[in-house]
């Protein structure tokens, strides 16, 4: 019963793992929900609430009692989870950035920056970890016409600031699949999209990204209905594979096996059906000599 904490500043994704680490003690002990409350003075919501990470904070009392009442007797490891408690309640990094962004994304950036693999597609914009800081400014500012210029240019830090989970160690895997679409919307110009199809050259020769481009020409594929969407997978065994789909005024967060593997399946035949990635350099210079 150990819990991993090396998750480069992902707070809320190692309460998942914590939870879930919870939810396996009191099946074992073979308590209900209801049994589990009583026994440390609280409701079966609040334990169910636990379980799926679905709290703001851990409480360091709340969880020691929960490990006695499953047999977890051994202090040593009730020091070490109740130490993941603590390191699950410190907040992200991307805290200072809350007054420019939802507060459904904080849960997005979690996800991002622990997973081990990230497939997405994306069928308007490049995507963030791949923009460059001129890319991102012309579309944020666009997304936000009403913005403060201040405001924009934090967001614009802010997804500067993911990025450079590319370039730590051991980095994740990013697989992204794009539509033509993409590399031909003039997103701040001509000049922006120059130097938005070089950074993606530059990208593309690293061994921990893939990057492949859907043409016009392969016509109607999966995800045509489907809009962006990102297929996260962890190293932790407990995490399950996540689906992220975004939408206009919130996102949603699928881990269910029969809807991920929708996903999942989807992502496999665009990478099928798209330009092979030894040919992505090629087929962005080709683009960007139109440009």
């Amino acid at each position: 019963m150990t819990a991993e904490t090396a998750w480069g500043g992902a707070p809320s994704v190692l309460r998942m793992i914590l939870g879930k680490q919870l939810e396996e003690l009191r099946t074992r002990a073979g308590l209900t929900f209801e049994q589990a409350g009583q026994a440390i003075g609280v409701s079966h919501s609040t334990i169910r609430r636990l379980e799926s990470a679905k709290v703001a904070r851990l409480r360091l009392a709340d969880v020691e009692k929960l490990l006695r009442t499953y047999g977890v007797g051994d202090q040593h490891e009730i020091d070490t989870f109740l130490q993941s408690v603590r390191e699950a309640n410190k907040r992200g990094w991307w805290h200072t950035y809350r007054d420019v962004m939802p507060d459904w994304f904080a849960a997005y950036l979690s996800l991002e920056q622990a997973a081990l693999h990230i497939r997405a597609y994306e069928a308007q914009f490049v995507h963030g970890l791949l923009q460059t800081e001129d890319y991102a400014r012309a579309l944020l500012g666009a997304g936000n016409p009403h913005a403060p210029a201040d405001a924009t240019e934090r967001r614009v830090a802010l997804r500067m600031r993911r990025q450079e989970l590319l370039s730590r160690p051991s980095p994740p895997h990013l697989w992204v699949i794009m539509d033509e679409t993409v590399l031909r919307w003039p997103v701040g110009g001509r000049a922006v999209m120059r130097g938005q199809i070089d950074h993606l050259i530059e990208v593309t020769a690293l061994p921990h990204v893939t990057l492949q481009i859907m043409p016009f020409g392969n016509g109607p594929h999966p995800a045509m209905r489907a809009g962006a969407f990102h297929v996260f997978r962890f190293r932790a065994p407990e995490l399950p594979d996540i689906v992220y789909v975004n939408g206009l005024v919130g996102a949603v967060y699928l881990d269910k096996p029969g809807d991920v593997v929708v996903y999942r399946e989807a992502l496999d035949r665009l990478g099928a059906q798209a330009t092979p990635a030894k040919k992505t350099e090629d087929l962005l210079g080709e683009i960007r000599k139109e440009l």
